[in-house]
């Protein structure tokens, strides 16, 4: 079984050359910057064959770290990317996006304030609809804003739509997390969209091995399929280890078929981001 993580920031430490963004950004989750060699690292240990790496909020709209790592260690990472979209310039970047050696798509963000009114004013409609047209895939964080997510998808059909941590937040933390995912399933219909079941041990306040996750992760794999759902970890700030976070999945799970399993730990994403196993 082939093992992809859907999402891993990486970073370089603070400099004047590198600065981090400190306005409308998430502060580093370590002390001490998570570099593509130390991952590397820790994916040996955890036995993590690839990992997605997105670009951290306070790395600004830089990929070009995320993807010097992609073009060194082509077998082992690729870049879901990210570009203001109230910039007029991102346009012009999205017709040969996919054309960057290592880049698969597209990670955006709607957690901070200065993007929240993005998903309502028509800022980001440009962005759907080309996205649709150059077949770039999209992961969508939208922790406030989940339903939104659906009506992007359904007004474009062809627009391949990735629904970021379960469409949970952090408000659910030690709740009931029922009525989150009662909106995330009800884009199960459309077929242009998929699931990450990322970060999922950061919307709890139990212990590892995670109850409460588990009967959440059954109705979305029932839902959408084991090839609409992809395991994740955000490992920067997850509260368990690399290993735990496989195994919680691969040995905890027990509702999970093997072929489940081949899927969400890595078919799926492979699948959805055109990137062979």
């Amino acid at each position: 079984m082939t093992i992809i993580d859907a999402q891993v920031h990486i970073w370089q430490a603070h400099s004047p050359e590198r600065p981090h963004i400190t306005e409308d950004a998430s502060k580093p989750h370590r002390e001490n910057p998570l570099t593509y060699e130390r991952l590397l690292e820790e994916m040996n240990r955890a036995g993590v064959d690839r990992v997605i790496l997105v670009p951290p909020s306070w790395d600004g709209y830089r990929n070009d770290y995320a993807l010097a790592a992609a073009q060194k260690y082509s077998d082992r990472f690729a870049v879901m990317g990210k570009v203001p979209l109230n910039d007029p310039a991102s346009k012009d970047k999205l017709p040969a996006w996919l054309k960057q050696p290592g880049m698969k798509g597209f990670r955006i963000s709607f957690r901070h304030s200065g993007t929240h009114s993005f998903l309502d004013d028509g800022t980001a409609d440009w962005f759907w609809a080309d996205c649709e047209r150059y077949d770039i895939p999209v992961m969508i964080f939208a922790p406030f804003a989940v339903a939104a997510i659906g009506k992007i998808a359904q007004r474009h059909s062809g627009l391949r739509v990735i629904v970021d941590h379960m469409g949970l937040n952090v408000q659910w933390r030690g709740k009931d997390l029922t009525p989150g995912v009662d909106v995330l399933l009800s884009f199960a219909r459309m077929p242009n969209v998929a699931v990450k079941a990322s970060c999922l041990p950061c919307y709890v306040a139990e212990n590892y091995p995670y109850p409460a996750l588990h009967a959440q992760v059954r109705r979305v794999v029932e839902a959408f399929g084991a090839q609409r759902v992809m395991w994740g970890t955000d490992l920067s700030q997850s509260p368990i280890s690399y290993r735990q976070n496989v195994t919680l999945f691969t040995e905890e799970m027990d509702f999970l078929s093997a072929d489940d399993k081949e899927w969400i730990m890595g078919k799926s994403l492979a699948h959805w981001l055109r990137w062979p196993i």
